[in-house]
């Protein structure tokens, strides 16, 4: 049976924001996603909500050098990634999408992979933090997204993922035939429901530390 996350308690919790970056969110982007250039506002509110009930926002970004020395197998997948016309470090495509933008003191936390833990600080950065439970938003639902759930989980972190402020893109036929959208989106929230996270929407996340939040008034009274 899937575990379920009923309370969350915003001293430790975060919230990752998975690479909502220009080259992934602007319009005219090759890599652009258009479910999570539609959900922007949702998940801006989202991050609103939790900077007011004191839950910490941490933000990744997908970058590689340009002279590819952290790319990996990047260049044989990703025409715009090898041509270097997007996710090079340092240029305005992989600063995070303005309406989003952190807030003084958030920190970013640049990556070359697709899951926010490989090779990066971010497990650290947590636990100094004392975090137990990990929201995860952003793009792309079924790659960085689900990476860095999967290795949250695999960290003995609670995952949370919000099926409504995640999105990916269509999915050309490669020789396994086409995907939407959609379907790439629904497919990758039925695996994580049943093997990683509690999925639920934005909504329901909030009702979830409303409660321990009163719950902890209550106590104080």
């Amino acid at each position: 049976m899937p575990y379920r996350v009923d309370q969350i308690d915003p001293s430790k919790t975060a919230m990752i924001v998975v690479d909502m970056q220009n080259d992934f969110v602007a319009e005219g982007a090759a890599l652009r996603s258009a479910q999570a250039a539609a959900m922007v506002p949702r998940l801006a509110a989202t991050l609103k909500f939790c900077r007011e009930k004191g839950i910490r926002v941490v933000y990744t970004a997908h970058v590689h050098r340009r002279d590819g020395s952290d790319m990996g197998m990047y260049d044989d997948l990703y025409p715009p990634i090898a041509d270097r016309s997007c996710l090079v470090d340092g240029t305005k495509g992989v600063e995070i999408f303005g309406d989003l933008a952190p807030a003084p003191g958030e920190h970013v936390i640049k990556k070359h992979r697709y899951s926010a833990f490989f090779a990066t600080d971010l497990d650290l950065v947590l636990r100094e933090w004392g975090i137990k439970t990990v929201i995860i938003s952003g793009t792309t639902t079924e790659n960085c997204c689900h990476a860095t759930a999967r290795d949250a989980m695999f960290n003995n972190y609670q995952v949370v993922f919000l099926s409504d402020v995640t999105g990916t893109f269509d999915y050309p036929d490669v020789g396994q035939g086409s995907l939407s959208a959609e379907e790439v989106h629904r497919s990758t929230l039925t695996v994580l429901a049943f093997s990683t996270a509690h999925v639920m929407t934005a909504d329901e996340f909030k009702s979830r530390v409303t409660v321990v939040a009163n719950a902890a008034a209550n106590k104080a009274a």
